[in-house]
């Protein structure tokens, strides 16, 4: 569905992209991952063709986004992290453009999002906050029936309720056939949603692959207190967690606690990356 090669880009001295590979299997949610700068909007924005690339090869649905940008467009939604929309429009209205421009709309659909995203399209976007112009964003990309949904931080500005119901939202994109991208630092979201994810460090793909295979490679942190009263926090491999565990304990030692979260998985790959 979506493939990206050795892609590179510089702005200036600033290297935003170096040789990055990306590929996205259909009707999947695959999670693009890596701190602010990375370099993951800016492989977002090559997908739809908005940059020139100084070298590397996309392809989306098998087809070049430069030369066929009209054709990949009408089979894509993009959300950004933060919408900029047209302000004398009611939401209402800017829903139905972006809906409009993409070529399809489904209109019982529309409808449906509205109310689940529980927004008024009757006000005018100058009078919306920035979680109501992100709602506007996402029921115009969920209500146009896209064959590949590109998110990115899409859920920027909405609550929690709103975040559960944008979870549910892309599971069922998901289940009817759509593949999503989703570009995020929120890890839960991750964990909820992806099948597989790519990691992205200074414009490199530093991992690529399941959920599963990234969390054997990364590491847990336990926490224990020491005999003279210090407390004391290391690393394992993921995979040697349970058996340490068992060690320490056995060993009469006062264990604080295990971190296996996402975030920990995350952090943990990357200070391994970065050792």
């Amino acid at each position: 569905m979506l493939e990206c090669r050795g892609l590179r880009k510089a702005f200036g001295r600033v290297q935003a992209l170096d040789g990055l590979d990306l590929a996205v299997a259909p009707g999947r949610i695959h999670g693009f991952l890596g701190p602010n700068g990375a370099g993951k909007t800016t492989a977002i924005r090559a997908v739809l063709g908005q940059l020139r690339l100084d070298g590397g090869e996309i392809r989306v649905f098998g087809l070049d986004p430069l030369p066929d940008i009209a054709d990949v467009h009408r089979r894509l939604a993009y959300v950004p992290g933060d919408t900029a929309l047209w302000p004398n429009l009611t939401g209402g209205e800017c829903i139905d453009l972006l809906v409009r421009l993409r070529g399809s709309q489904d209109a019982v659909r529309r409808d449906e999002l509205v109310e689940r995203f529980e927004l008024d399209p009757t006000r005018r976007i100058r009078g919306y906050s920035k979680g109501n112009r992100q709602k506007v964003a996402l029921i115009a990309a969920f209500a146009c029936r896209a064959e590949l949904l590109l998110l990115d931080e899409p859920t920027s500005g909405l609550d929690p309720v709103m975040e559960e119901r944008f979870l549910r939202t892309v599971r069922e994109e998901r289940d009817r056939g759509a593949t999503v991208l989703l570009s995020t630092h929120i890890m839960s979201e991750v964990e909820a949603l992806c099948d597989s994810v790519t990691i992205v460090k200074d414009g490199r793909t530093a991992y690529s692959g399941t959920l599963a295979g990234l969390r054997e490679r990364a590491s847990a942190r336990i926490r224990i207190r020491e005999g003279d009263g210090a407390l004391r926090a290391f690393d394992v491999p993921h995979s040697q967690a349970d058996r340490t565990l068992a060690e320490l304990l056995a060993q009469g030692a006062s264990v604080f606690g295990v971190d296996r979260s996402m975030e920990r998985i995350f952090l943990g790959f990357y200070e391994e990356e970065e050792g």
